[in-house]
């Protein structure tokens, strides 16, 4: 009942004239900044990584910490006790002092370009931006001004990772380029970022389905309905990726038409995906061999759809499907603030339960709500 209210007071409140605002606006605001307060404190409670073993997945800069880290800096830009957040934030930063993963002496060559490797650089970048202190930046700009140097090798083979050969890259690196481009004035980092880019789309999106494939081992592979295998989050994470991409761009960017076209194509093609509770599956086009709701997709989607309302590449006709996936993403927070049906570390769709969770889950839902929060302002 209470998720109901919530969207129905988003509902009311975006179709009501600026004047007539007020009230309503505080109590969704008030609604939503409780829920995600209760989700970031259950998660930073329960928050550990390893420091030995796999650090690739479970490190302090891990991919995985990294999409929790951005989803965290964005809740503590909105959140009414951000301090507590920023604070928690720096602490993580600091306590890696600022690094980017795979060391030059501890790591097989192909690591150093690992896109994955590289996401942990939009939570510093974001930082930078709000502490202005230089120690932030200088690994990750030092790790691209290398990778820009060593010419990679660009077999798009997916066991090749010294280039975007999977689909989820293109969330974990791609913005972090544009950001430091941004942030230095330095035109080099968008040119090689779309140079890259354009040879994954190229090689990963299926036109015909306007859906990108994990990577090129999915190409003959058919879900039991015979359907091509598009996986949930994979195409989330690229939905999400374009959206950062585009906050990052210049406003006279060449390269914007080119990002604004393939972000309306991948919207509109996944919006018509979303099932009638408002999730969106681990299967995009084998909803019933996977009928679980599955998190880390509908949150990312989510994220990526109400960026589109917020910057007018979407029409209000939108708005109905993110009001339905956020009621989707309300229900499955328990009630101490743990974010469930998040499906584990993979590459393909797989059974999801409601015990489930993971960080990046988490971090996209906050990147989800926060977004959704500007609905209302």
């Amino acid at each position: 009942m209470k998720a109901f209210l919530s969207i129905l007071t988003l509902t009311l409140l975006l179709m009501m004239p600026v004047g007539l605002w007020g009230t309503e606006r505080q109590a969704f605001s008030s609604d939503m900044q409780k829920t995600m307060a209760q989700v970031a404190k259950w998660q930073i409670n329960n928050f550990t990584y390893q420091e030995k073993g796999n650090l690739h997945d479970y490190g302090i800069d891990a991919w995985t910490n990294a999409v929790l880290y951005v989803g965290m800096l964005k809740w503590a830009q909105m959140a009414d006790s951000s301090y507590t957040y920023f604070d928690w934030l720096m602490k993580i930063g600091e306590e890696n002092k600022w690094s980017v993963p795979a060391n030059f002496a501890d790591y097989p060559k192909y690591q150093y370009y690992h896109a994955d490797e590289l996401a942990i650089g939009q939570f510093y970048l974001g930082m930078y931006d709000h502490y202005k202190k230089e120690n932030m930046i200088h690994a990750v700009q030092e790790r691209l001004d290398w990778i820009m140097a060593h010419p990679a090798d660009t077999c798009m083979t997916h066991s090749n990772k010294q280039c975007w050969t999977w689909c989820d890259a293109l969330f974990m690196a791609p913005p972090v380029y544009a950001h430091l481009a941004k942030i230095t004035g330095d035109s080099r980092y968008l040119e090689f970022m779309h140079d890259n880019f354009l040879r994954t789309y190229r090689y990963l999106y299926d036109s015909s389905n306007c859906l990108f494939f994990r990577d090129d081992s999915y190409f003959n592979k058919l879900e039991a309905n015979g359907q091509k295998v598009f996986w949930g989050r994979g195409n989330g994470w690229v939905l999400a990726g374009i959206a950062n991409i585009l906050d990052l761009l210049p406003g006279d960017s060449g390269l914007k038409p080119f990002y604004e076209q393939l972000f309306v194509e991948l919207a509109i093609r996944l919006s018509g995906l979303q099932d009638k509770d408002g999730f969106w599956h681990a299967s995009l086009l084998d909803p019933d061999s996977y009928p679980s709701p599955e998190t880390s997709s509908t949150a990312l989607i989510t994220y990526g759809l109400a960026y589109g309302l917020n910057h007018h590449l979407l029409d209000a006709s939108y708005l109905p499907v993110v009001q339905k996936a956020w009621k989707a993403l309300v229900s499955i927070v328990d009630e101490d603030g743990k974010v469930g049906w998040v499906q584990p570390i993979g590459a393909d769709p797989k059974k999801v339960t409601r015990e489930m969770t993971a960080v990046y889950g988490v971090g996209a839902f906050l990147m989800a709500g926060t977004e959704i929060m500007k609905l209302s302002e």
